[in-house]
């Protein structure tokens, strides 16, 4: 069986919705294959920044987030060794692209934001894409269940094992040695937080702690474990509650009942992995009527909370580059219409690419360094941390929120 379509999407996850949603606002339909049997939720929340918020604006999604979740009003980043504030950070005032904003979205929320505005049937569950093929102008897509697909564009949103990520010839993202917990503390009642974001750090451990509401709480702990603490964590929320517990440091006690009052189905842990920023510079982030976006192409370490957000950069970029693209009318002149529209096709999303070259070579870079920079161990390090390198580093948090991926609207 063989179904024809102009555009498919490979996961229903915050860039493969985001380009969906992009390109229906621009009078195109797609087709989103989506592996799971629902919306994937896992993660709980993301740190969401002036430059998300612009791209969720963008797809006109923005105002209906906003209502649900608190605005915050700044940073505190504190020594776990000595319980020292390291740096404070308001998120108020101006960038160069206009305000800054930084809420926590709840990751569920803003995937049924997107999904309530496609229309109905564009999103396919439980289609588990096997394999991709060339066929002349077009691409097969081969499901598990026998189904192939031929399309004019594919796009691959299908995170850090993209398949079609494989197939335009990059290679497994690198284990960076290190693992992040995540969870989400729920509170009958005010939470009793604020509205600042809470960062920790030092002997080699980072934690944070964020406000999505008045009763919501998503919290992240990050080391580098030993084999040992791979083989007692794995899939054990409850000697993971433990250990986090047993590392946090110097923390208030308020703190530290964030994650005692997290429910043991509230916990994951994860490798931490990027892809190597030179790979993105010289890889083929499109090729012909191919391309990635989201994690697929730019996986990176959460250290500076711009997955999601460049996720969502990456959705509205593509959509205007590709609609762009199959909104031009074929010359009448043209005997080979098939071929034309392939020509058009390409160039939308080597242009797509050019965009979000540099950009993602930043941020996976940017990511990287700052990680390793604030789980770093050792009394120099440590010192120069806490002296210096707190102020700047939250400074460029900002730095990075400070982008703007532009609107949808195409010449």
């Amino acid at each position: 069986m063989e179904a024809i379509e102009n555009v498919v999407i490979v996961g229903a996850g915050v860039s493969g919705l985001t380009t969906s949603l992009g390109l229906h606002r621009l009078g195109i339909r797609s087709l989103v294959l989506e592996s799971s049997a629902s919306l994937r939720v896992t993660g709980f929340a993301l740190a969401t920044w002036a430059n998300a918020w612009r791209a969720l604006d963008a797809v006109g999604i923005g105002d209906s987030l906003r209502q649900q979740h608190e605005q915050l009003d700044g940073l505190v980043a504190t020594s776990t060794v000595s319980g020292q504030s390291g740096g404070q950070l308001s998120f108020k005032g101006k960038g160069t692209h206009g305000d800054h904003e930084v809420r926590c979205v709840k990751r569920k929320l803003m995937l049924e934001a997107l999904e309530k505005e496609l229309p109905v049937g564009t999103i396919r569950y439980s289609s588990k894409v096997v394999s991709v093929e060339d066929s002349g102008c077009f691409k097969l897509v081969h499901l598990v269940d026998g189904t192939t697909i031929k399309t004019k564009v594919l796009i691959g949103c299908d995170g850090v094992n993209s398949l079609v990520g494989k197939f335009l010839g990059f290679k497994k993202p690198a284990y960076t040695g290190r693992s992040a917990m995540r969870g989400c503390a729920d509170f009958k009642a005010n939470h009793g937080l604020g509205s600042n974001f809470l960062l920790f750090f030092g002997n080699g451990f980072r934690s944070g702690f964020l406000p999505c509401d008045d009763t919501t709480i998503y919290w992240f702990f990050t080391w580098t474990p030993s084999d040992q603490d791979n083989k007692e964590l794995k899939d054990n929320p409850a000697k993971m509650k433990q250990f986090v517990l047993s590392n946090l440091g110097n923390v208030p006690d308020q703190v530290r009942s964030f994650v005692e009052i997290t429910e043991l189905d509230c916990f994951i842990s994860s490798p931490l992995r990027y892809r190597h920023p030179w790979e993105v510079l010289w890889g083929n982030i499109s090729k012909g009527n191919a391309c990635v976006a989201g994690d697929a192409l730019h996986p990176m370490t959460p250290d500076i909370g711009q997955g999601g957000c460049a996720a969502l950069e990456d959705g509205v970029v593509l959509a205007r580059c590709l609609a762009e693209a199959l909104n031009k009318k074929v010359s009448a002149e043209t005997t080979d219409r098939e071929k034309e529209e392939y020509r058009r096709i390409e160039m939308g999303l080597k242009k797509y690419a050019k965009e979000r070259r540099w950009r993602s070579f930043e941020l996976i870079s940017t990511a990287y360094v700052v990680g390793a920079v604030q789980e770093s161990q050792g009394k120099i390090m440590s010192f120069l941390r806490d002296a210096f390198m707190v102020k700047f580093l939250a400074k460029l948090l900002l730095r990075k929120a400070d982008f703007d991926c532009g609107k949808l609207h195409i010449s």
